[in-house]
Protein backbone atom coordinates (compact mmCIF):
# COMPACT_ATOMS: atom_id res chain seq x y z
CA UNK A 1 0.00 0.00 0.00
CA UNK A 2 2.87 2.34 0.85
CA UNK A 3 4.42 1.65 -2.57
CA UNK A 4 1.12 2.42 -4.30
CA UNK A 5 0.73 5.64 -2.32
CA UNK A 6 4.30 6.67 -3.12
CA UNK A 7 3.72 5.90 -6.80
CA UNK A 8 0.58 8.04 -6.69
CA UNK A 9 2.46 10.95 -5.14
CA UNK A 10 5.24 10.70 -7.73
CA UNK A 11 2.71 10.55 -10.57
CA UNK A 12 0.90 13.60 -9.22
CA UNK A 13 4.20 15.47 -8.94
CA UNK A 14 5.16 14.61 -12.51
CA UNK A 15 1.74 15.63 -13.81
CA UNK A 16 2.02 18.88 -11.88
CA UNK A 17 5.43 19.55 -13.46
CA UNK A 18 4.05 18.77 -16.92
CA UNK A 19 1.15 21.16 -16.36
CA UNK A 20 3.56 23.87 -15.24
CA UNK A 21 5.76 23.22 -18.26
CA UNK A 22 2.73 23.62 -20.53
CA UNK A 23 2.34 27.18 -19.26
CA UNK A 24 5.82 28.23 -20.29
CA UNK A 25 5.60 30.68 -23.18
CA UNK A 26 6.06 29.69 -26.78
CA UNK A 27 8.78 31.60 -28.66
CA UNK A 28 8.58 32.92 -32.22
CA UNK A 29 11.67 34.75 -33.51
CA UNK A 30 11.35 36.33 -36.96
CA UNK A 31 14.69 37.36 -38.47
CA UNK A 32 14.44 39.60 -41.55
CA UNK A 33 17.65 39.66 -43.57
CA UNK A 34 19.29 43.10 -44.06
CA UNK A 35 16.25 44.99 -42.70
CA UNK A 36 17.07 48.60 -41.79
CA UNK A 37 15.72 50.05 -38.57
CA UNK A 38 13.77 52.75 -40.42
CA UNK A 39 11.96 50.65 -43.06
CA UNK A 40 8.83 49.92 -40.98
CA UNK A 41 5.63 51.86 -40.54
CA UNK A 42 6.08 51.80 -36.75
CA UNK A 43 9.56 53.32 -37.09
CA UNK A 44 8.26 56.23 -39.13
CA UNK A 45 8.61 55.20 -42.75
CA UNK A 46 6.27 57.37 -44.84
CA UNK A 47 4.77 54.64 -47.05
CA UNK A 48 6.13 51.17 -46.22
CA UNK A 49 3.16 48.84 -45.61
CA UNK A 50 3.87 46.74 -42.52
CA UNK A 51 0.62 46.67 -40.47
CA UNK A 52 1.23 43.20 -39.04
CA UNK A 53 4.83 43.88 -38.06
CA UNK A 54 3.68 47.21 -36.59
CA UNK A 55 1.17 45.26 -34.48
CA UNK A 56 4.07 43.61 -32.61
CA UNK A 57 5.33 47.06 -31.60
CA UNK A 58 1.88 48.54 -30.94
CA UNK A 59 0.90 45.65 -28.65
CA UNK A 60 4.40 45.24 -27.20
CA UNK A 61 7.67 47.13 -27.16
CA UNK A 62 9.96 48.78 -29.67
CA UNK A 63 13.63 49.39 -28.96
CA UNK A 64 14.72 52.70 -30.45
CA UNK A 65 18.42 52.00 -29.95
CA UNK A 66 19.03 48.43 -31.06
CA UNK A 67 22.31 47.52 -32.77
CA UNK A 68 24.28 44.62 -34.19
CA UNK A 69 27.77 44.03 -32.83
CA UNK A 70 29.20 42.80 -36.16
CA UNK A 71 27.55 44.24 -39.29
CA UNK A 72 27.89 41.16 -41.48
CA UNK A 73 25.46 38.31 -42.14
CA UNK A 74 27.07 35.12 -40.84
CA UNK A 75 28.79 36.53 -37.72
CA UNK A 76 25.67 38.45 -36.71
CA UNK A 77 23.43 35.41 -37.17
CA UNK A 78 25.73 33.42 -34.90
CA UNK A 79 25.66 36.21 -32.29
CA UNK A 80 21.85 36.25 -32.34
CA UNK A 81 21.67 32.50 -31.79
CA UNK A 82 24.45 32.21 -29.20
CA UNK A 83 24.47 35.50 -27.29
CA UNK A 84 28.24 35.69 -27.86
CA UNK A 85 30.53 38.20 -29.51
CA UNK A 86 32.06 37.16 -32.83
CA UNK A 87 35.49 36.49 -31.35
CA UNK A 88 33.93 33.95 -28.96
CA UNK A 89 31.62 31.96 -31.24
CA UNK A 90 34.17 31.72 -34.08
CA UNK A 91 31.99 32.65 -37.08
CA UNK A 92 34.29 35.48 -38.08
CA UNK A 93 33.12 36.28 -41.61
CA UNK A 94 30.98 35.08 -44.51
CA UNK A 95 33.28 32.36 -45.82
CA UNK A 96 32.14 28.76 -45.48
CA UNK A 97 32.25 27.98 -41.76
CA UNK A 98 29.68 25.20 -41.90
CA UNK A 99 31.66 22.85 -39.67
CA UNK A 100 32.06 25.46 -36.93
CA UNK A 101 28.36 26.34 -37.13
CA UNK A 102 27.47 22.73 -36.25
CA UNK A 103 29.29 23.24 -32.92
CA UNK A 104 27.49 26.42 -31.84
CA UNK A 105 25.72 26.36 -28.49
CA UNK A 106 22.50 28.09 -29.51
CA UNK A 107 19.58 29.15 -27.35
CA UNK A 108 17.17 26.87 -29.30
CA UNK A 109 19.47 23.97 -28.41
CA UNK A 110 19.27 24.97 -24.74
CA UNK A 111 15.49 25.17 -25.01
CA UNK A 112 15.41 21.76 -26.69
CA UNK A 113 17.33 20.32 -23.74
CA UNK A 114 14.73 21.92 -21.46
CA UNK A 115 11.91 20.03 -23.26
CA UNK A 116 10.89 22.69 -25.76
CA UNK A 117 9.98 21.57 -29.28
CA UNK A 118 12.26 23.56 -31.59
CA UNK A 119 12.13 24.46 -35.28
CA UNK A 120 14.44 26.31 -37.64
CA UNK A 121 12.86 27.49 -40.89
CA UNK A 122 14.65 29.52 -43.55
CA UNK A 123 18.15 30.71 -44.27
CA UNK A 124 21.01 29.55 -42.05
CA UNK A 125 23.80 31.24 -44.01
CA UNK A 126 26.82 30.12 -42.05
CA UNK A 127 28.29 28.27 -44.99
CA UNK A 128 26.27 26.65 -47.77
CA UNK A 129 25.52 23.50 -45.74
CA UNK A 130 21.74 23.05 -45.39
CA UNK A 131 21.84 20.02 -43.08
CA UNK A 132 20.28 20.12 -39.62
CA UNK A 133 22.15 21.70 -36.72
CA UNK A 134 22.02 20.23 -33.22
CA UNK A 135 19.07 21.11 -31.03
CA UNK A 136 16.34 21.40 -33.66
CA UNK A 137 13.46 18.92 -33.78
CA UNK A 138 12.19 20.36 -37.06
CA UNK A 139 14.53 21.63 -39.78
CA UNK A 140 13.55 23.39 -43.03
CA UNK A 141 16.55 25.11 -44.59
CA UNK A 142 17.72 26.81 -47.77
CA UNK A 143 21.14 26.00 -49.14
CA UNK A 144 23.43 29.03 -48.82
CA UNK A 145 21.57 32.16 -49.91
CA UNK A 146 18.80 30.20 -51.56
CA UNK A 147 16.68 31.63 -54.38
CA UNK A 148 13.85 34.15 -54.39
CA UNK A 149 11.46 31.84 -56.24
CA UNK A 150 10.84 28.06 -56.29
CA UNK A 151 13.24 27.24 -53.44
CA UNK A 152 14.86 23.90 -52.78
CA UNK A 153 14.51 23.13 -49.07
CA UNK A 154 16.15 20.54 -46.87
CA UNK A 155 13.15 19.37 -44.88
CA UNK A 156 14.29 17.11 -42.06
CA UNK A 157 16.91 15.49 -44.28
CA UNK A 158 14.96 15.35 -47.54
CA UNK A 159 15.45 17.99 -50.24
CA UNK A 160 12.18 19.15 -51.78
CA UNK A 161 11.51 21.42 -54.75
CA UNK A 162 8.88 24.03 -53.89
CA UNK A 163 6.89 26.41 -56.08
CA UNK A 164 6.26 30.07 -55.40
CA UNK A 165 7.95 33.05 -53.81
CA UNK A 166 10.41 31.91 -51.15
CA UNK A 167 9.00 34.28 -48.53
CA UNK A 168 5.54 32.76 -49.02
CA UNK A 169 6.89 29.21 -48.86
CA UNK A 170 8.71 29.91 -45.59
CA UNK A 171 5.66 31.67 -44.12
CA UNK A 172 3.55 28.61 -44.97
CA UNK A 173 6.04 26.23 -43.32
CA UNK A 174 6.07 28.41 -40.20
CA UNK A 175 2.26 28.31 -39.92
CA UNK A 176 2.29 24.53 -40.49
CA UNK A 177 4.67 24.11 -37.54
CA UNK A 178 2.69 26.42 -35.25
CA UNK A 179 -0.55 24.57 -36.11
CA UNK A 180 0.67 21.12 -35.02
CA UNK A 181 -0.87 19.55 -31.94
CA UNK A 182 1.65 19.26 -29.12
CA UNK A 183 1.79 18.87 -25.36
CA UNK A 184 4.81 21.09 -24.69
CA UNK A 185 5.92 24.62 -25.59
CA UNK A 186 7.69 25.38 -28.84
CA UNK A 187 10.40 27.68 -30.14
CA UNK A 188 10.20 28.69 -33.81
CA UNK A 189 13.13 30.53 -35.40
CA UNK A 190 12.01 31.85 -38.80
CA UNK A 191 14.95 33.30 -40.76
CA UNK A 192 13.77 34.86 -44.01
CA UNK A 193 15.79 35.19 -47.19
CA UNK A 194 14.07 38.54 -47.65
CA UNK A 195 15.23 41.27 -47.85
CA UNK A 196 18.30 39.78 -49.50
CA UNK A 197 18.83 40.19 -53.24
CA UNK A 198 19.34 37.43 -55.75
CA UNK A 199 23.12 36.99 -55.98
CA UNK A 200 25.50 35.05 -58.20
CA UNK A 201 28.22 33.63 -55.95
CA UNK A 202 31.58 32.01 -56.58
CA UNK A 203 32.65 28.92 -54.67
CA UNK A 204 34.54 31.03 -52.11
CA UNK A 205 31.38 32.98 -51.27
CA UNK A 206 32.35 36.13 -53.14
CA UNK A 207 29.86 37.82 -55.44
CA UNK A 208 30.46 38.00 -59.18
CA UNK A 209 28.72 41.34 -59.72
CA UNK A 210 26.96 43.06 -56.80
CA UNK A 211 25.40 45.66 -59.09
CA UNK A 212 23.66 42.85 -61.01
CA UNK A 213 21.94 41.69 -57.82
CA UNK A 214 18.17 42.29 -57.76
CA UNK A 215 15.55 42.27 -55.05
CA UNK A 216 12.71 40.10 -56.34
CA UNK A 217 9.33 40.57 -54.62
CA UNK A 218 6.29 38.35 -54.98
CA UNK A 219 4.30 38.98 -58.16
CA UNK A 220 1.37 40.49 -56.21
CA UNK A 221 3.62 43.23 -54.86
CA UNK A 222 5.55 44.09 -58.03
CA UNK A 223 3.62 47.31 -58.73
CA UNK A 224 3.52 48.68 -55.20
CA UNK A 225 5.01 52.13 -54.39
CA UNK A 226 5.55 53.10 -58.06
CA UNK A 227 4.74 56.76 -57.48
CA UNK A 228 6.18 57.10 -53.97
CA UNK A 229 9.22 59.34 -53.56
CA UNK A 230 12.07 57.61 -51.74
CA UNK A 231 13.11 59.36 -48.51
CA UNK A 232 16.86 59.95 -48.21
CA UNK A 233 19.01 60.79 -45.21
CA UNK A 234 21.18 63.91 -45.41
CA UNK A 235 24.41 61.92 -45.55
CA UNK A 236 23.71 60.76 -49.12
CA UNK A 237 25.53 63.99 -50.08
CA UNK A 238 28.59 63.32 -47.90
CA UNK A 239 31.70 64.56 -49.76
CA UNK A 240 33.86 62.10 -47.73
CA UNK A 241 36.28 64.88 -46.79
CA UNK A 242 36.70 63.36 -43.33
CA UNK A 243 36.67 59.73 -44.43
CA UNK A 244 40.05 58.92 -46.02
CA UNK A 245 39.28 55.20 -45.79
CA UNK A 246 36.23 55.58 -48.03
CA UNK A 247 37.84 58.16 -50.30
CA UNK A 248 40.72 55.85 -51.30
CA UNK A 249 41.25 54.97 -54.95
CA UNK A 250 40.41 51.31 -55.50
CA UNK A 251 41.32 49.65 -58.77
CA UNK A 252 38.28 48.92 -60.89
CA UNK A 253 35.91 50.82 -58.61
CA UNK A 254 34.44 54.31 -59.21
CA UNK A 255 34.86 56.93 -56.47
CA UNK A 256 32.01 56.92 -53.98
CA UNK A 257 29.39 59.59 -54.63
CA UNK A 258 25.64 59.99 -54.83
CA UNK A 259 25.77 58.14 -58.18
CA UNK A 260 27.22 55.01 -56.52
CA UNK A 261 24.38 54.81 -54.00
CA UNK A 262 21.25 52.66 -54.00
CA UNK A 263 18.72 53.41 -56.74
CA UNK A 264 15.12 54.38 -56.03
CA UNK A 265 13.78 51.24 -57.72
CA UNK A 266 16.07 49.04 -55.63
CA UNK A 267 14.63 50.60 -52.49
CA UNK A 268 11.10 50.05 -53.77
CA UNK A 269 11.85 46.39 -54.50
CA UNK A 270 13.15 45.93 -50.95
CA UNK A 271 9.94 47.39 -49.53
CA UNK A 272 7.92 45.16 -51.87
CA UNK A 273 9.78 42.11 -50.52
CA UNK A 274 9.11 43.36 -47.00
CA UNK A 275 5.37 43.32 -47.75
CA UNK A 276 5.63 39.53 -48.18
CA UNK A 277 7.31 39.19 -44.80
CA UNK A 278 4.52 41.29 -43.28
CA UNK A 279 1.90 38.99 -44.84
CA UNK A 280 3.58 36.10 -43.04
CA UNK A 281 3.55 37.90 -39.69
CA UNK A 282 -0.20 38.30 -40.15
CA UNK A 283 -0.49 34.57 -40.87
CA UNK A 284 1.47 33.77 -37.68
CA UNK A 285 -0.83 36.03 -35.63
CA UNK A 286 -3.87 34.28 -37.13
CA UNK A 287 -2.49 30.80 -36.43
CA UNK A 288 -1.65 31.62 -32.80
CA UNK A 289 -5.06 33.21 -32.26
CA UNK A 290 -6.83 30.20 -33.79
CA UNK A 291 -5.21 27.86 -31.27
CA UNK A 292 -5.65 30.25 -28.36
CA UNK A 293 -1.91 30.65 -27.83
CA UNK A 294 -1.26 34.22 -29.00
CA UNK A 295 -0.90 35.82 -25.59
CA UNK A 296 1.18 32.88 -24.36
CA UNK A 297 3.71 33.46 -27.15
CA UNK A 298 6.72 35.77 -27.12
CA UNK A 299 6.97 37.24 -30.63
CA UNK A 300 10.27 38.91 -31.53
CA UNK A 301 11.13 40.53 -34.85
CA UNK A 302 14.60 41.80 -35.64
CA UNK A 303 17.36 41.90 -38.26
CA UNK A 304 20.99 40.82 -38.52
CA UNK A 305 22.25 44.31 -39.53
CA UNK A 306 21.29 47.36 -41.54
CA UNK A 307 21.73 48.33 -45.17
CA UNK A 308 22.86 51.28 -47.29
CA UNK A 309 20.47 53.52 -49.19
CA UNK A 310 23.32 55.60 -50.61
CA UNK A 311 24.54 57.16 -47.36
CA UNK A 312 28.20 58.17 -47.80
CA UNK A 313 27.87 56.94 -51.40
CA UNK A 314 27.52 53.33 -50.25
CA UNK A 315 25.25 50.63 -51.65
CA UNK A 316 24.96 46.83 -51.32
CA UNK A 317 27.56 46.77 -48.51
CA UNK A 318 26.56 46.58 -44.87
CA UNK A 319 30.00 46.03 -43.37
CA UNK A 320 30.94 49.46 -42.06
CA UNK A 321 30.39 50.91 -38.59
CA UNK A 322 28.16 53.83 -39.55
CA UNK A 323 24.66 54.01 -38.11
CA UNK A 324 22.93 52.68 -41.24
CA UNK A 325 24.91 49.44 -40.91
CA UNK A 326 24.68 49.05 -37.13
CA UNK A 327 21.10 49.99 -36.34
CA UNK A 328 18.46 47.26 -36.44
CA UNK A 329 14.76 47.04 -35.60
CA UNK A 330 13.83 45.12 -32.45
CA UNK A 331 10.17 44.53 -31.61
CA UNK A 332 8.86 42.26 -28.83
CA UNK A 333 5.28 41.27 -27.92
CA UNK A 334 4.28 39.31 -24.80
CA UNK A 335 1.34 40.76 -22.84
CA UNK A 336 2.27 39.02 -19.58
CA UNK A 337 5.60 40.86 -19.57
CA UNK A 338 5.16 44.00 -21.65
CA UNK A 339 2.67 46.85 -21.54
CA UNK A 340 1.47 47.69 -25.03
CA UNK A 341 3.12 50.52 -26.93
CA UNK A 342 6.35 50.69 -24.94
CA UNK A 343 9.26 52.66 -26.40
CA UNK A 344 12.63 51.70 -24.93
CA UNK A 345 15.68 53.90 -25.38
CA UNK A 346 18.32 51.83 -23.58
CA UNK A 347 20.89 50.15 -25.85
CA UNK A 348 19.96 46.63 -26.97
CA UNK A 349 22.31 44.39 -28.97
CA UNK A 350 22.11 41.26 -31.13
CA UNK A 351 23.93 39.38 -28.34
CA UNK A 352 20.97 40.12 -26.03
CA UNK A 353 18.47 37.93 -27.91
CA UNK A 354 19.67 34.60 -26.51
CA UNK A 355 19.80 35.62 -22.81
CA UNK A 356 16.42 37.37 -23.18
CA UNK A 357 14.69 34.26 -24.55
CA UNK A 358 16.31 32.04 -21.92
CA UNK A 359 15.16 34.43 -19.19
CA UNK A 360 11.59 34.55 -20.49
CA UNK A 361 11.39 30.76 -20.60
CA UNK A 362 13.11 30.15 -17.26
CA UNK A 363 15.95 28.17 -18.85
CA UNK A 364 19.39 28.56 -17.28
CA UNK A 365 22.53 29.47 -19.21
CA UNK A 366 21.93 33.09 -20.11
CA UNK A 367 24.14 34.35 -17.31
CA UNK A 368 27.18 32.81 -19.04
CA UNK A 369 26.69 34.80 -22.26
CA UNK A 370 28.10 38.13 -23.43
CA UNK A 371 24.67 39.69 -23.85
CA UNK A 372 22.17 40.66 -21.16
CA UNK A 373 18.53 39.79 -20.72
CA UNK A 374 16.25 42.58 -21.89
CA UNK A 375 13.43 41.39 -19.63
CA UNK A 376 13.95 44.14 -17.00
CA UNK A 377 13.64 46.77 -19.72
CA UNK A 378 10.58 45.05 -21.18
CA UNK A 379 8.96 45.16 -17.75
CA UNK A 380 9.47 48.91 -17.62
CA UNK A 381 12.41 48.83 -15.21
CA UNK A 382 15.55 50.95 -15.65
CA UNK A 383 18.58 49.13 -14.19
CA UNK A 384 21.21 51.57 -12.94
CA UNK A 385 24.02 49.46 -14.34
CA UNK A 386 22.69 49.17 -17.90
CA UNK A 387 25.31 49.50 -20.63
CA UNK A 388 26.26 52.96 -21.87
CA UNK A 389 28.55 51.74 -24.65
CA UNK A 390 29.28 48.69 -26.79
CA UNK A 391 32.00 47.37 -29.05
CA UNK A 392 31.68 46.68 -32.76
CA UNK A 393 34.10 44.15 -34.20
CA UNK A 394 34.73 43.42 -37.84
CA UNK A 395 37.24 40.79 -38.84
CA UNK A 396 38.70 39.48 -42.06
CA UNK A 397 37.25 40.44 -45.41
CA UNK A 398 38.57 39.53 -48.85
CA UNK A 399 35.33 39.99 -50.78
CA UNK A 400 34.61 43.73 -50.63
CA UNK A 401 37.71 45.91 -51.18
CA UNK A 402 36.19 48.91 -49.41
CA UNK A 403 36.33 47.01 -46.17
CA UNK A 404 39.99 46.27 -45.56
CA UNK A 405 41.51 42.86 -45.01
CA UNK A 406 42.07 43.17 -41.27
CA UNK A 407 38.79 44.92 -40.48
CA UNK A 408 38.26 47.35 -37.61
CA UNK A 409 37.14 47.80 -34.04
CA UNK A 410 34.72 50.52 -33.00
CA UNK A 411 33.11 51.74 -29.82
CA UNK A 412 29.75 53.50 -29.67
CA UNK A 413 28.45 55.37 -26.66
CA UNK A 414 25.27 57.42 -26.44
CA UNK A 415 27.25 60.43 -27.68
CA UNK A 416 30.41 59.23 -29.38
CA UNK A 417 31.62 56.72 -31.95
CA UNK A 418 35.28 55.87 -32.50
CA UNK A 419 36.25 53.69 -35.48
CA UNK A 420 39.76 52.27 -35.38
CA UNK A 421 40.94 50.56 -38.60
CA UNK A 422 43.38 47.72 -38.06
CA UNK A 423 45.36 47.94 -41.31
CA UNK A 424 44.83 51.55 -42.46
CA UNK A 425 47.17 53.99 -40.79
CA UNK A 426 45.95 57.51 -40.05
CA UNK A 427 42.37 56.87 -41.23
CA UNK A 428 40.49 56.44 -37.95
CA UNK A 429 37.21 58.30 -37.39
CA UNK A 430 35.48 59.96 -34.43
CA UNK A 431 31.93 61.33 -34.44
CA UNK A 432 29.80 63.28 -31.98
CA UNK A 433 26.46 61.56 -32.58
CA UNK A 434 24.44 64.15 -30.69
CA UNK A 435 25.68 67.13 -32.73
CA UNK A 436 26.32 65.12 -35.91
CA UNK A 437 23.83 62.21 -36.19
CA UNK A 438 24.65 61.74 -39.88
CA UNK A 439 28.37 61.21 -39.19
CA UNK A 440 29.59 63.90 -41.58
CA UNK A 441 32.34 65.59 -39.51
CA UNK A 442 35.30 63.45 -38.44
CA UNK A 443 36.74 64.95 -35.22
CA UNK A 444 39.70 62.58 -34.92
CA UNK A 445 42.27 65.40 -35.32
CA UNK A 446 40.50 67.97 -33.17
CA UNK A 447 42.47 69.08 -30.10
CA UNK A 448 39.22 69.87 -28.31
CA UNK A 449 38.26 66.19 -28.07
CA UNK A 450 41.62 64.71 -27.02
CA UNK A 451 40.32 63.85 -23.51
CA UNK A 452 37.32 62.11 -25.12
CA UNK A 453 39.66 60.20 -27.45
CA UNK A 454 41.78 59.03 -24.53
CA UNK A 455 38.72 57.70 -22.68
CA UNK A 456 37.29 55.98 -25.76
CA UNK A 457 40.67 54.42 -26.53
CA UNK A 458 40.82 53.10 -22.97
CA UNK A 459 37.31 51.62 -23.21
CA UNK A 460 37.94 50.07 -26.59
CA UNK A 461 41.17 48.46 -25.40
Amino acid sequence: MKAIALFGLLTAALLSQATAADKRPHIVVILVDDLRWDELGCTGHPFSRTPNIDRIANEGARFRNAFCTTPLCSPSRASLLTGLHTRRHGILDNINRSEQSHRLETFPKMLHEADYETAYIGKWHMGNDDTARPGFDHWVCLQGQGTSFDPVLNENGTRTQNKGHTTDVLNSRAVDFISQKRDKPFCLYLAHKALHPELVQRDDGSITDPKAARFLPAKRHEDWFKSDAIPRRLNVIDDLAGKPALARDIEGKPPLSRETGTSDETVRDRLRMLAGVDDGVGMIFDALEKFGELDNTVIILTSDHGYWYGEHGLSVERRLAYEEGLRIPLLVRHPATIKSGQLIDKMALTIDLAPTVLDMTGVSGGEQLDGRSLVPLLRGEAPDDWRESFQVEYNTDTVFPRVFKMGYRAIRTEKWKLIRYKDLSGMDELYNLIDDPYELENLINSDAVKPVMAELDRKLD
